[in-house]
């Protein structure tokens, strides 16, 4: 499996570099403390319909880490909803077939009596691209924050961290099969938005394929910052607000053609 993975594959891009790293946080923080000065911005967001929005951590980030957009979400009409499932170690987490999270999700679904949005950062965004080919009746559409589905995770600076603290191996043949089904588009409206100054995964396997339900949007910001990121937070709330049988692409128009640089087509 992992020839036939690695013959269908581009050569892998090669991790950010290591000043990107070490920045993380400092820019991470910086994003967080200019949230006050984008709030004109933030309160013109489109309004949501009321409709459940899941949102799953990053790699060994539990809620807390996405409390803040769900917050902005409810705020902006959406009845967001935490993972609950602790903090985000791969399988520990969601189980081996990933019955946790599909237990979840159908238990929003059932709950509410509508399909789930879900936005995922980083893990969690392969994790939701997944979960949407599990339960395609259940969700609405798919939202990935620098999330590394298209490519090899050693394209990322934690894949050995990751090895160590899930005791999943990367090359597994299981895990290769799902890394190469992963590539592919999700089975409902799906966008990716990624930073090119991402510190932790390469940008370049954090992008759609180009299809009629996929988009890709460009932000400028770290990668612990997504989830903090002003422009990140617009863009979540305008693909969320999507009518659900007529979705189309980010529109760029405009001043958003200045804050979001490209669709990274």
């Amino acid at each position: 499996m992992a020839t036939v993975f690695a013959a269908n594959m581009a050569p892998p891009p090669k991790p950010p570099s290591m000043l990107l790293a070490l920045s993380e946080l400092p820019r991470a923080i910086f994003e967080l403390g200019s949230l006050p000065w984008a709030s004109p911005l933030l309160s013109k967001a489109p309004k949501g319909d009321g409709h459940p929005v899941l949102v799953l951590p990053g790699f060994m980030a539990s809620d807390g880490s996405t409390a803040l957009m769900r917050r902005f979400l409810e705020k902006r009409g959406y009845d967001a909803h935490a993972w609950k499932l602790g903090r985000n170690l791969g399988p520990k987490s969601i189980g081996t077939e990933a019955e946790h999270l599909i237990d979840l999700l159908d238990a929003v679904h059932t709950l509410t009596g509508k399909k789930v949005s879900l936005v995922g950062w980083s893990l969690g965004g392969v994790m939701a691209r997944q979960l949407s080919r599990r339960r395609p009746d259940a969700v609405r559409q798919v939202i990935s924050l620098g999330s590394p589905f298209a490519g090899h995770p050693k394209a990322t600076t934690v894949w050995k961290v990751y090895e160590r603290l899930t005791g999943h191996k990367i090359d597994d043949p299981d895990t290769l099969k799902q890394l190469e089904e992963s590539e592919l588009p999700p089975p409902v409206p799906s966008t990716a938005i990624f930073s090119k100054a991402d510190g932790i995964v390469a940008w370049e396997i954090c992008r759609e394929p180009e299809g009629p339900q996929t988009d890709n949007i460009e932000v400028y910001g770290s990668h612990c910052g997504l989830g903090v990121n002003a422009a990140v937070l617009y863009a979540v709330a305008d693909r969320l607000a999507q009518d659900e049988d007529d979705w189309k692409p980010f529109d760029r128009k405009g001043i958003r053609g200045f804050v979001y640089p490209s669709s990274g087509h």
